[in-house]
């Protein structure tokens, strides 16, 4: 008999760590090759991690609600045959810690609370400190303007004492005195402050909300709390500003009605408006493309690649934003294919961490549930997105040669909400613009 060590696999570029939120497995059961052992929770989404290999299981090494590292052994599989053991728990940690440390940049976990624009963790930062940190919890305590001598003195729950996303998170919640420099710390209670300096006032809580007899009080999900944060600290960030433009779809509409069924018998996908709106979005991006950047202190990130996020609806109601990676390269078929696949699997919880990394640019259908028009909020670290209002048949006028008439025409407002700091109105305006002339645009008589 030999055994196995089921690691925490790599779950996206930018994910270091993930919550240990599920057993699916008990020690003594057998494990077919394959089969999911646990389930694990990111930022944004929730995953099986699978056993590569046929075993009994014969150890667990976190509990639920844990914190597990990239890399680190989970759980020990015992096999038949001679099968090389992979380096034991004791030393794989360690193993994971050496790589980040000498990772030169690693990028900040898309959608935790504190990362409010995209940056970099060097390998210089907090090289003074003895303890080991998690790319996350780095980031989070430079987003903070948490020092060295703070991060230390905080009690980690982790593995070993190590400070969890959980423990810096609560730490800047608890933190009341300010600092100089503007950010708050934690002072120590012996030290009162001086009265010769001047003190800004701590942010205003919102006042308590009392339940009433017969309310009901329904707790916020994980994934709840983490958007209603990402939410907030993204109109904290971005000066946000809207441009809002009408745009008569009738032709759009009329090539859709005529052709969805016969798209549908010859690629077995359903035909929605949906992927020839991200056809226009990559366009438009294409032709704009300082719209597809990110803000990073004195200077931005032109993205190279065009990934456009589309925000899809989940079981519970929450939203989630699967990314369409190199939507520039996609022809009509190859995104209606993309885009039905990650609605589908967003709605059966099957998304995997890297479905929603790596997004540039962001698309959001408000026009779903009824809405003539929206104001999105922009998610970070990306600098616009735009809303898609429902599509409706209005009276217009209709210009011709032989003069001015009213018709029946198939009309929808875009939304476009950006970052002021970066863009400018004109670019805000020029892009929405390029979306609602190339779907105006649109060829009666376009071939699927």
């Amino acid at each position: 008999m030999s055994k196995f060590e089921l690691k925490l696999p790599q779950m996206g570029e930018s994910v270091a760590e993930a919550t240990l939120t599920t057993w699916l497995k008990e020690v003594g059961d057998t494990i077919e090759m394959d089969e999911a052992v646990f389930e694990i929770a990111t930022d944004k989404v929730d995953s099986e991690v699978p056993s590569e290999v046929e075993g009994v299981l014969v150890e667990k090494l976190f509990n639920v609600d844990d914190i597990v590292q990239v890399g680190q052994t989970v759980a020990i599989i015992e096999i038949s045959g001679d099968v090389e053991v992979s380096a034991t728990t004791e030393d794989s940690a360690p193993a994971a810690e050496e790589k980040v440390e000498e990772t030169p940049e690693v990028a900040a976990i898309e959608g935790s609370i504190a990362v409010a624009k995209e940056t970099v963790a060097t390998s210089q930062d907090f090289s003074d400190s003895d303890k080991f940190y998690s790319p996350l919890v780095k980031n989070i305590a430079k987003e903070e303007g948490i020092t060295i001598a703070e991060l230390d003195a905080i009690s980690g729950t982790g593995k070993e004492g190590r400070v969890t996303k959980t423990d810096i998170l609560n730490y800047v919640e608890n933190r009341t005195s300010p600092s100089s420099n503007g950010s708050t710390t934690a002072a120590p209670k012996s030290a009162p402050a001086p009265s010769a300096q001047p003190t800004k006032a701590p942010a205003t809580k919102a006042a308590p909300v009392v339940a009433s007899d017969g309310d009901e009080v329904i707790p916020l999900s994980r994934m709840g709390k983490l958007i209603a944060q990402h939410m907030t600290a993204s109109v904290s960030t971005s000066a946000h500003v809207q441009s809002f433009i009408e745009v008569d779809v009738t032709n759009l509409v009329n090539w859709r009605n005529k052709n969805k069924n016969a798209f549908l018998k010859r690629e077995g996908e359903k035909l929605t408006f949906t992927p020839i709106f991200m056809e226009a979005v990559a366009f438009a991006i294409k032709k704009f493309p300082l719209i597809n950047i990110s803000f990073d202190g004195d200077s931005v990130i032109k993205k190279k690649n065009i990934n456009i996020g589309m925000a899809a609806a989940l079981p519970d109601g929450n939203l989630i934003v699967p990314v369409i990676k190199n939507a520039d390269q996609l022809n009509l078929v190859g995104m209606a294919k993309v885009v039905n696949d990650l609605a589908n699997r967003a709605r059966n919880n099957a998304l995997k961490p890297d479905d929603i990394q790596g997004g540039t640019y962001t698309v959001t259908n408000v026009g779903t549930f009824g809405s003539v028009f929206g104001t999105p909020i922009i998610n970070q670290p990306q600098v616009a997105i735009l809303a898609l209002g429902a599509i409706r048949k209005v009276p217009s006028v209709i210009e011709t040669p032989e003069g001015d008439f009213i018709g029946i025409r198939s009309k929808m407002f875009l939304s476009h909400s950006y970052d002021h700091r970066v863009v400018n109105g004109a670019l805000g305006g020029m892009f929405i613009k390029a979306v609602a002339e190339y779907l105006e645009a649109w060829d009666v008589n376009r071939e699927i």
